[in-house]
This record gives C-alpha cells, sequence and structure tokens, in this order.
C-alpha cells in the first residue's frame, strides 16, 4: 500500500527561472514536491515538479518513472493499493495510471 501526497513550498534564491510555477490553490511561487510513503510513513518514491504542475500529473510523472520498481516484483503479487486525499482527481489519476502500468501499453509491460 502507498499513500501518496503533495506539498508546495517556495524556491530559494538559488533556483532557476524555468524551475518555479505558480501554485493557485496554496498561493505559492515555487516546487511542487510529490511523496509516496508506505503505511508506516517511511519514503518510497519522490518527485518534485513546478507549482502549477496539478497533483494529478505529478502522480502520474512520479510512477511512470518509478516503472522499473514495479517490473522488478513478481507476477503474483497482489495489487498494490495507492491511497490519495481530495486533491487529486479519482478519474484523471486512475485513468492515467491504469494507462500508463497496464500490460496493454508495450512500452510499461508490468
Amino acid at each position: 500500500m502507498l499513500i501518496v501526497d503533495s506539498q508546495a513550498v517556495k524556491n530559494t534564491c538559488n533556483a532557476s527561472a524555468a524551475s518555479i510555477g505558480y501554485c493557485f490553490y496554496k498561493s505559492t511561487n515555487g516546487i511542487k514536491r510529490h511523496l509516496a510513503v508506505d503505511t508506516l510513513g517511511f519514503p518510497f518514491f519522490t518527485h518534485c515538479t513546478k507549482a502549477n504542475v496539478s497533483d494529478d500529473t505529478g502522480l502520474i510523472e512520479m510512477l511512470t518513472e518509478k516503472i522499473d520498481y514495479f517490473k522488478s516484483k513478481p507476477v503474483n503479487i497482489p495489487k498494490i493499493t495507492i491511497l490519495l486525499d481530495h486533491g487529486y482527481q479519482e478519474r484523471t489519476s486512475e485513468g492515467g495510471v491504469t494507462k500508463g502500468l497496464s500490460p496493454d501499453n508495450d512500452e510499461n509491460q508490468v
């Protein structure tokens, strides 16, 4: 089981202008950290994006980037449950994750 959430934070003065975005909901000019943890709270995956990237897009990018982890697991493992808060749109997240990680997708064979 994975628990996923994101946090919009201000950038440092050393950050380049290309890495900065504006998060409307938090009124923050900076970056967004996406974090997946296990049920004990230990970090599993992390991913950084501009603050204006939606939570759904960040989740899909993070899991697509880490597809090799899922490919290395045995075939007989149960489905992995991902818990999300209300910042994620159910249809967008589920559709993107299913599409990106589906066995029908030759590039991302699970």
